[in-house]
């Protein structure tokens, strides 16, 4: 299992227009990747949990992937945190 920690940059947290973008890109792993924020867990395929995980700018969230392709998932899922997101609120 792959864990990283990151802190979310994007203005508008991970809601709608970026959540959607997330899931699209977790749905091409075949490893099972979860979302945690503080107490809670998400399913990192299914947009209503990653909705519901509340995670605003500034917030830190651990991503875990288990399975064949876990290191490509989370490398992947870290860049466009970081990166790509970002840049879609301006």
């Amino acid at each position: 299992m792959k864990t990283i920690v990151l802190k979310v940059k994007n203005k508008s947290g991970l809601h709608a227009r970026p959540a959607a973008v997330f899931v699209q890109t977790a749905k091409k792993f075949t490893s099972k990747i979860i979302v945690k924020k503080g107490e809670k867990t998400a399913d990192s395929k299914n947009i209503l949990q990653i909705l519901s995980l509340g995670i605003d700018m500034g917030d830190e969230i651990e991503l875990q992937a288990e399975g064949p392709d876990e290191e490509q998932a989370i490398n992947e899922l870290s860049k466009l945190l970081l990166e790509y997101l970002p840049s879609i609120d301006q």
